[in-house]
């Protein structure tokens, strides 16, 4: 472990660690002792990475694991608006960082990052009490096989990107859009960003929760980046959080 003097001229302090069992545990341990944020917590590796829902991520040296600590950042009903500001962020530093990529680039509710329609980058939303942990990763040169949704990794994609490299950029970019949520235009600000690199808009899709499934069309996002669902029958749906899938994909084909 070690502190990164670079870290404190861009106003957020920086841990790096060789490896670690998850950025985001590192975090809220350091909360629970006091910490009081911002900090960002970055490993080369991780040994019990995990995304949502408690599934594993794959966490390979290579790889980019990074968790941004923060406290008090916004009311609680307002909390669950960071992962699409996490997002939009990833997205603007992604393309920032490759130029050619950007029109390859998309987002996938809640906040997923997609290449070519595979997933590039997830982010893992966790708190506790006053702090709250922004956990992304971003898969630079490995990515998992035999997933349910498509993946795919920056190398894959033609895009030689390190890990060190690619969250210089993306450090500015989370500071930039979390100020412009938080003092700025607030969510209105960061919703027109997100309807403007979303996947499918117009689509039909499925949005699973646990074992139960809703199908229609995807109408966008709300005023809290609830996700809008427009069914057969016209009613619209307003649902906060599931795993979405365009009707047709692999994914529901393996379960239906």
């Amino acid at each position: 472990m070690r502190l990164d003097p670079a870290a404190a001229a861009a106003g957020v302090r920086l841990l790096t660690y060789a490896e670690v069992g998850s950025t985001n545990v590192e975090a809220l341990l350091r909360a629970r002792g006091g910490e009081q944020g911002p900090l960002w917590i970055v490993a080369a590796r991780q040994t019990a990475g995990r995304g949502r829902h408690g599934r594993a991520w794959v966490s390979e040296a290579g790889n980019l694991h990074a968790t941004l600590l923060l406290t008090d950042a916004a009311p609680a009903p307002r909390l669950p608006e960071l992962a699409l500001v996490a997002a939009v962020a990833l997205h603007d530093a992604t393309a920032e960082a490759v130029p050619s990529l950007q029109p390859r680039l998309m987002l996938k509710w809640p906040n997923d990052l997609l290449c070519d329609g595979a997933k590039l980058a997830g982010i893992l939303i966790e708190g506790e009490g006053r702090a709250v942990a922004v956990g992304i990763g971003v898969n630079c040169r490995h990515h998992p096989a035999g997933t349910g949704y498509p993946a795919t990794d920056l190398a894959a994609c033609g895009a030689a990107v390190s890990p060190d490299h690619l969250f210089g950029v993306l450090s500015r970019r989370v500071v930039q859009r979390l100020g412009e949520w938080q003092r700025g235009a607030g969510f209105a600000g960061i919703r027109r960003a997100w309807l403007a690199r979303t996947q499918g808009l117009g689509s039909a899709i499925a949005v699973r929760v646990g074992e139960r499934e809703s199908r229609g069309r995807y109408e966008g996002i709300d005023e809290h980046g609830r996700l809008l669902l427009r069914s057969a029958d016209g009613m619209l749906t307003t649902i906060a959080a599931g795993d979405v899938f365009p009707l047709g994909s692999p994914a529901l084909a393996m379960r239906d």
